[in-house]
């Protein structure tokens, strides 16, 4: 994904052979010996180590790339279950960085039991990543597609920085899906030396976790997916239930501000609000109260509101919408800053998005635009699809439903009100797994559910201790979120 311009679109940016089957004891364990741990470079009170894995397992001899692990050893060993290998999605997430913040992020219990074990995919970060030049990243157009001139503009540009990443990444690049990602897992864990692994994936991890599961359903004790991706969507359906979440994000939104003075829009008509601020953006008029010298555009307002609901941040989006309204110089706050630079080279890798061509584009926007009033395409959408468009890879890990499940049971557990994953999604990928999946419903908002609520973690520590499944419909009442309440959480696209 090219690095954006804007500070405040970033609050929604904030987002690898056969004979890595199945290792003898003997086999897994002299592995295991082969890794070399030493003290984390960022926390000390972790380790840290790096793995080898053929770039392209068709071509063991091939080119080889550095997967980076990190782990925190169970702080209970007398009473230790195993390991917990760890991905915060993404894609372009960082599994060593969600590792070493698992002291924030996981229970008391949780780490008492497990070595928390995270690792960098291929492509990410510290685990041979895809590298392009800041320069060309800096200079891609605006993520929204709205014109012939703007498609053409994209697809070559998109063509352009391809090109470019290959020529700097080496082997990595086209070969950065999460089925090769799943091949790495499993290599990490004959390494460690363990029969079995227990997984926590939230986002666009749930997929790594799935596809893990499918592939080596003897190795899974335990499989958590949080906030869950739907892997069988072709390009209409993935665009329609991206934009219908967006929308019901914003609805709920709306339905707060109706019913809580703590909204700085309590007594207005949020909607016509709204209205007016999409007018002004399409009418290059509207300033961003935070640098007043900078013109919106409608995908910049969209971006600050779905950003908005990540969390949710619905008190910080409310006096952000006010300031905007008002006269051009007033301050309103600033949000994070984040980069995603692997996002395309992974995410085109796994979904085939072919759009023929701007008529065809356009006709679906438009469709989208009639039924979702407020929210006329998910950003996170019009991101992946148009981050796609032009691209000229094979797509090696292309869209399909999960067969039914051959592990033991898993819990898939998603938030009623995601504007990020819907929570169709997950029940649609629970009907793919079939008996062995339990799905766990929070009547609440946001992306990424565990640590929201003691009811949510309590669910997701009992699974993952005793590998006992909460009674089928089990939920979560929703807790609306408190000024500047953002959660312990891994940040990510998906």
């Amino acid at each position: 994904m090219r690095a954006t311009p804007r500070p405040i679109l970033a609050a929604f940016l904030a987002v690898l052979t056969a004979a890595l089957t199945v290792a003898n004891p003997a086999h897994a364990d002299a592995r295991a010996r082969a890794l070399t741990w030493k003290p984390c470079i960022e926390d000390k009170t972790a380790q840290c180590t790096t793995l080898r894995v053929p770039a392209d397992r068709a071509d063991p001899y091939g080119p080889s790339l550095t997967v980076a692990v990190a782990r925190r050893l169970a702080t209970d060993p007398k009473r230790r279950i195993g390991t917990l290998m760890v991905n915060p999605g993404g894609p372009g997430g960082s599994g060593v960085d969600f590792a070493l913040d698992s002291p924030w992020f996981f229970s008391d219990e949780v780490r008492e039991r497990f070595d928390i074990v995270g690792f960098d995919p291929r492509g990410v970060a510290r685990s041979s990543p895809v590298k392009c030049s800041t320069t060309l990243l800096a200079a891609g157009p605006p993520a929204m597609v709205d014109s012939a001139v703007r498609y053409n503009q994209t697809v070559a540009y998109n063509r352009k920085l391809a090109a470019d990443c290959a020529r700097r990444s080496g082997a990595v690049f086209g070969k950065a899906d999460t089925l090769s990602v799943v091949g790495d897992m499993e290599a990490l864990r004959i390494a460690l030396g363990e029969r079995t692994i227990s997984f926590y994936g939230a986002s666009y991890g749930t997929l790594l976790g799935a596809q893990y599961a499918e592939r080596y359903p003897a190795r899974v004790r335990a499989l958590v997916l949080d906030s869950v991706m739907d892997h069988s969507n072709d390009l209409g359906g993935f665009l329609d239930s991206e934009t219908r979440a967006a929308q019901d994000s914003f609805n709920e939104f709306v339905a707060w501000c109706g019913r809580s003075k703590a909204c700085a829009l309590h007594g207005s008509n949020v909607r016509t609000v709204w209205a007016k601020l999409m007018d002004r953006a399409r009418k290059g008029t509207l300033h961003d109260p935070y640098d007043p010298s900078y013109r919106m555009s409608v995908y910049d307002l969209l971006g600050v509101a779905f950003g908005s609901f990540y969390d949710p941040q619905w008190h910080a989006l409310a006096h952000y919408l006010k300031e905007a309204s008002g006269p051009v110089g007033r301050r309103a706050i600033e949000p994070v800053t984040e980069a995603e630079h692997s996002f395309p080279a992974v995410f085109c890798d796994d979904w085939s998005m072919r759009v023929r061509g701007w008529t065809d584009l356009r006709g679906r926007l438009a469709t989208l635009a009639r039924t979702n009033p407020q929210m006329p395409v998910s950003p996170l959408a019009m991101l992946s699809v148009g981050g796609c468009l032009g691209w000229q890879l094979s797509v090696d890990n292309a869209q399909r439903p999960l067969p039914p499940a051959q592990t033991g049971p898993v819990l898939l557990i998603n938030a009623r009100h995601d504007p990020a994953t819907p929570y169709a999604w997950a029940q649609t990928v629970a009907r793919q797994l079939g008996p062995k999946a339990t799905l766990v419903t929070y009547e609440g908002w946001g992306h990424t559910v565990y640590g929201r609520t003691p009811c949510a973690t309590n669910l997701v520590d009992r699974y993952l201790l005793t590998v006992k499944p909460p009674a089928a419909n089990s939920s979560c009442p929703g807790v609306e979120p408190k000024p500047a309440g953002v959660g312990k959480r891994p940040r990510s696209v998906w």
